[in-house]
């Protein structure tokens, strides 16, 4: 009676904890739907395009920023799913590997970007320049542009006459564009009680001096205002931060202690 218990006991045993399984296929579940939804965004965005985008725009299109983004957490967060689910060894481990390079190469970007602060600042001061000059190119690029410089209160990248970088607004006299000089309406000081925005606010604004200029935009560029802004919000960059890699440290723990018990699972069974 008692080996035939014991007999019963081994046959229900296992070394798979099940909770930590089936937690680990839902957390890559919910990312994959999510992976499939910024797919979709991205998709959706590039499609909807009225023209065809200039090709030198092609690495700084935020559609295309989305589609990357949504594919490669597809690939990652598959593997984590299937290989929950499955108990299949290799998945896992290549979730756990895919998981640990990105982050590792997250960590590696954060450090570098605060020691080399300057370069920092010069390659994203590249990119934004890339997004002035294709400004009226890329629907999705200028949306980008006037969303920063209005939530930050900024013109530019260095200070707004970086617009003359744009053909439109370009302020050499050879230019015949009717927005010579002239800033987007996204740097224009909001004015009270106004309920229809004037578009053409900021036109002829780059001939002017920095104190006339501070009448009607914010002249200051979004480089500076950037610094600004994180500095005065310490704790909401370090939350945010922490929220990013904490759910990829669950993934990576939890994937290496699954994989750790179905290796005891095959042990005890051979």
């Amino acid at each position: 009676m008692d080996r035939k218990l014991n007999l019963n006991r081994a046959e229900t045993f296992s070394f798979v904890n099940p909770w930590i399984r089936y937690f680990l296929f839902f957390f890559s579940f919910l990312f994959w739907v999510f992976s499939l939804l910024i797919v979709a965004m991205g998709v959706y965005a590039k499609v909807q395009k009225a023209t065809d985008t200039v090709r030198d725009t092609f690495l700084i299109d935020p559609a295309v920023i989305l589609i990357v983004v949504g594919v490669v957490m597809f690939f990652i967060t598959f593997c984590g799913c299937i290989g929950a689910l499955r108990e299949n060894i290799r998945l896992l481990k290549t979730f756990s590997f895919s998981l640990t390079l990105v982050f590792l190469t997250q960590l590696a970007i954060a450090i570098l970007g605060f020691f080399y602060s300057d370069q920092t600042r010069d390659a994203l001061g590249k990119f934004v320049k890339k997004a002035i000059v294709h400004y009226r190119d890329d629907l999705d690029l200028q949306n980008l542009m006037d969303y920063i410089q209005k939530e930050f209160k900024c013109c530019g990248w260095n200070n707004y006459t970086d617009w003359s970088w744009n053909l439109y607004f370009n302020c050499t006299h050879e230019n015949p564009s009717t927005e010579r000089c002239a800033v987007p309406y996204s740097c224009c000081t909001p004015v009270p009680g106004e309920t229809v925005i004037n578009t053409m606010c900021g036109f002829g604004v780059q001939t002017q001096n920095f104190l006339e200029a501070n009448k009607s935009i914010y002249p200051v560029g979004c480089a500076d205002k950037a610094v600004m802004w994180i500095e005065s919000h310490l704790l909401l960059v370090g939350a945010l931060a922490l929220g990013l890699a904490l759910p990829q440290i669950a993934g990576i723990v939890l994937s290496q202690i699954l994989i750790s018990q179905i290796q005891d699972e095959i042990t005890s069974v051979l």
